[in-house]
């Protein structure tokens, strides 16, 4: 399913670099090449990667 639209990032993306990038929605989707354009799906975005970071056990410092 796609969480933004506006860049055609799907969940299953941002649960696969949830642990390779620290930071918010925002940086991730920075880092991936993609900045946020209307930025109504950061809300959304930041509970996956904190759900998939928290499932995989990631330590509190990479998160932030």
């Amino acid at each position: 399913m796609y969480v933004c639209i506006c860049n055609a990032i799907k969940q299953s993306e941002l649960r696969a670099l949830a642990c390779e990038f620290s930071g918010d929605a925002e940086k991730v989707y920075t880092a991936m090449g993609r900045p946020p354009q209307c930025r109504q799906c950061l809300e959304e975005a930041n509970a996956i990667l904190i759900e998939a970071r928290t499932a995989k056990k990631v330590p509190a410092c990479a998160v932030a």
